[in-house]
Parts: C-alpha cells; sequence; structure tokens
C-alpha cells in the first residue's frame, strides 16, 4: 500500500497536484473503507454523482467517499436508457474510474455501492448480490419497478443485516428543512409538482413523477388512506386523502415547462418551494450512512411512497375511482412472501 506522503511526493514530481492527490490517495489505497462501486451507468446521476463526490475540491464534504469502480449494465431494453451506456461508460474512463465486466468483480473492489441503473426492473437482481456481501447501498429512484419488488428488497436488507435506502433528491428541495422543522407549525395539506414523463415498461409515475411523489410525502408524512388519479396525456392529478383527513396532491407535467416544487399549508402559514437544487444534499446523506450505516429515509416511507403510486396506477385503470392504499400494500406483501432468500 502506498503511503500518503509517498504518494503526494510522487504527485508534485508528476504535477497532479497536491489538492487531487487526496482525492486519488482515497481510490489508491484499498483499505480505507471509502471507495464506492457503481451500478448502471443508464443514467446522467452515474456522472452526476461521481463529477462530485470525485472533485479534488470536495474535501470531507462527503466524508472521503469516492467512486473508484463501475460495471455499467443497466436496462437491456429501454432504448432511451441502453443507448446512454457507451457514451456515460467512457465518460467514467475518463475520469480514471475502473469499469469492470460483473457485479460479483464489482465488489472484490469497493466497500459501498450506489444502484445507479435506471430500470428499476433490474434493482432486485442487482441488489440481492451487494446485500449477501454485507455492503451499504443507496439505490437510486425508483427503488423497483413494483412495490412488491421494494417489500422483497427490505425484506432481504433486515434478513442479511445492512441497512438499505432509496430517494429522490427532491426530497431535499430547497426550503423543506424548515418545513419539516416546524416553520409552519402542523403541514395540513401539499400540493405538489414535477415533470411526470411515461415508460411503458414502469407504472406510469414511478419513472419520473416519483420526484414530485417524494415532495409530497417527505412534507406530509405517511398516514395515506385512498388515491384518486385523474389522468390525461398532458398531466396528472392524483389525490390523496390521509388518515387524520388531510389532502395531499400530486400533479404530473407531460406538457409546457416542467418544473418541480410545491405549496405547503401548514397551520401558520403558506409557503412555496420551488426549483432543483441539486444532488450534493442527497450525495451528503448518502455518504453519511455509508459511515454510520443509519438510513435518513425509512422504510415504511418509502413503501408508502410506492404504494401511493400504485394505487395511482389502479385508479387510472378503474377509471378514476377511489384506491385503498392498504389494499395495494396488503396485496404486495402476499406477492413478496413467495420470494425465498
Amino acid at each position: 500500500m502506498i503511503s500518503r506522503r509517498d504518494f503526494i511526493k510522487t504527485s508534485a514530481i508528476t504535477g497532479t497536484g497536491i489538492a487531487l492527490s487526496t482525492s486519488l490517495f482515497a481510490q489508491i489505497n484499498s483499505n480505507n473503507g471509502l471507495r464506492i462501486g457503481m451500478i448502471g451507468l443508464d443514467t446522467s446521476h452515474c456522472i452526476a454523482f461521481t463529477k462530485t463526490l470525485n472533485d479534488s475540491a470536495a474535501g470531507e464534504s462527503f466524508d472521503g467517499y469516492k467512486v473508484v469502480a463501475a460495471y455499467p449494465h443497466g436496462s437491456l431494453d429501454i432504448k432511451s436508457s441502453v443507448d446512454r451506456i457507451e457514451g456515460y461508460t467512457d465518460q467514467m474512463k475518463t475520469m480514471g474510474i475502473e469499469i469492470v465486466d460483473s457485479i460479483d468483480t464489482l465488489l472484490k473492489k469497493v466497500d459501498v455501492v450506489i444502484l445507479d441503473t435506471n430500470d428499476g426492473r433490474r434493482h432486485l437482481e442487482q441488489a440481492l448480490p451487494v446485500l449477501k456481501a454485507g455492503k451499504r447501498m443507496f439505490i437510486d429512484k425508483p427503488m423497483a419497478a413494483s412495490l412488491s419488488d421494494a417489500i422483497i428488497l427490505f425484506n432481504a436488507a433486515q434478513h442479511f443485516n445492512v441497512p438499505v435506502f432509496s430517494s429522490s433528491s427532491l426530497r431535499y428541495i430547497e426550503g423543506m428543512d424548515d418545513i419539516k422543522n416546524g416553520a409552519l407549525g402542523k403541514v395540513l395539506g401539499v400540493e405538489a409538482f414535477s415533470p411526470a414523463p411515461l415508460e411503458k415498461t414502469h407504472p406510469d409515475l414511478f419513472w419520473y413523477g416519483i420526484h414530485g411523489v417524494e415532495i409530497l410525502f417527505t412534507a406530509m408524512g405517511t398516514g395515506c388512506k385512498t388515491v384518486v388519479r385523474t389522468f390525461t396525456p398532458n398531466a396528472d392529478f392524483v389525490v390523496g386523502t390521509w388518515e387524520d383527513s388531510r389532502i395531499g396532491t400530486f400533479r404530473g407535467i407531460r406538457s409546457g415547462e416542467g418544473e418541480y416544487g410545491g405549496t405547503i399549508f401548514g397551520e401558520k402559514g403558506v409557503r412555496n418551494l420551488a426549483g432543483y437544487n441539486g444532488n450534493n444534499r442527497l450525495l451528503k446523506e448518502i455518504t453519511t450512512y455509508f459511515k454510520t450505516g443509519i438510513i435518513p429515509v425509512q422504510p415504511e416511507e418509502t413503501l408508502e411512497i410506492l404504494a401511493f403510486m400504485e394505487a395511482a396506477d389502479e385508479s387510472k385503470k378503474r377509471g378514476g375511482v377511489p384506491v385503498s392504499v392498504e389494499k395495494i400494500m396488503k396485496h404486495a406483501r402476499t406477492e413478496s412472501k413467495k420470494y425465498k432468500f
């Protein structure tokens, strides 16, 4: 193992510079526990995450974690994803990331994993080897392409005693911390919105609408009882009624300018949240979890988000009638029991 002193001396000789040497040092040493492996190079997140984490100017912003290796294969049949893999793989190589030919090989080279595959249908099969290896893992949105798969993933995490979480970066939209800290008192209702393009291989809101649904649940919390969805080719409007009679809505945008945000109605006032402010906060939550093993988003909330979206699909199929979240959850739990570890 190369020493830090020798590495810095070598960096000075080769002209790489001291600032960059700290980043590279984390990648070279094999026993420092800070090596991130990435699965799936078919989404822009893989490039954005890596650039931010591996930036020599990051310092200790992300607890020293660096992406060092990646397994490129994400979706097998979603053209918009498959077509990105070669280009994103080349970009990762230019950043010094080692590209490997299997998840098993990846796991031998890294300490923790970011599962970035854009196709939620592949998450279960790709995540299980990571959990079996006992490595902490963040699963990018959507956690899975079905509620039952997500339940299986959380069951597997419990079985192998490895905490895991999934989240959209919109959970950390600017101003949400104030809402969570009680700036408006109790949240009485939310109107959230985000782009919601569709992908035929996924339940409608799983593919992209999940960003706005995450805003909705971050502010409202769990406890949604029924879901009603109005669908047109240009937009979705989904109404959730919570067990304490609060109402939260999600508007999915498919025409005009797509934006992210919401209006929060509280005991002490009304506040608008708007704009996408990047991945840095999410990445900090991820690396803190890698370091401590403490997940920032509980499984119950993630599962209810997915149940909300599946209930919205069911409401659409049934012409816009109210659908019970509890019934959707019960059916998915029954389906998940068929899977044995």
